[in-house]
């Protein structure tokens, strides 16, 4: 989705270790005033380069001339994935079997802050997600981010149920699922236990 004013890149884990520094600093401008250890440089550390490890894993950066405005990353659930494992609400056990193949994380989208109300998240969202294979995707969202939730609901999100990352310090989280192919919905459980409409977005 072309965006006046950016330039869209994509990066694999190995081409994105050149900008980590960067990645690093956008999360430290966006969530630096939450406190806590969940929001710390060390902790997103260690998560950004667990999930590089990951296969497939992919991160899309939006790029102002020489400045990087945000970025989106993510990555496709292994069989046996530990992500729903902070799951707090009942669904039946078929809705969070991975396969590697089914479901695709989205764990990161963040807009710095004067890059915001331009569209900027939307276009990383359908960026990262236009033409995969997975039949659905999922991200995490912080309850009391209203204006996330609301864009997410406008672009067809729904909430499956909460769910407590396992990272020390980790807020309940609304989990949410979007069907990536609408033919193949009610079959991969996107809409099964939904009671609504560590990642996280800051758009």
């Amino acid at each position: 989705m072309a965006l006046a004013g950016f330039e869209f890149r994509h990066y694999d884990a190995g081409s994105a270790k050149a900008i980590t520094g960067q990645l690093i600093d956008v999360y430290l401008e966006v969530y630096g005033a939450e406190g806590g250890e969940f929001y710390s440089e060390d902790r997103y550390r260690e998560q950004l380069r667990n999930h590089m490890t990951a296969d497939g894993w992919e991160l899309v950066a939006a790029w102002a001339g020489a400045e990087l405005a945000g970025y989106v990353y993510g990555f496709p659930l292994p069989p046996g994935s530990r992500w729903w494992r902070g799951l707090l609400t009942l669904v039946d056990v078929a809705v969070t079997e991975e396969t590697g193949s089914r479901t695709f994380a989205v764990s990161e989208l963040m807009v710095r802050e004067r890059w915001r109300r331009q569209g900027l998240g939307h276009a990383l969202h359908d960026e990262i997600l236009t033409g995969r294979h997975e039949e659905r995707a999922t991200l995490l969202v912080e309850q009391d981010n209203e204006p996330a939730l609301a864009a997410y609901a406008r672009w067809g999100w729904t909430e499956l149920g909460k769910l407590r990352p396992s990272w020390a310090g980790a807020p309940e989280l609304d989990a949410l699922v979007l069907p990536l192919r609408p033919d193949r919905a009610d079959a991969n459980g996107s809409h099964a236990g939904r009671i609504g409409g560590s990642g996280s977005a800051k758009l």
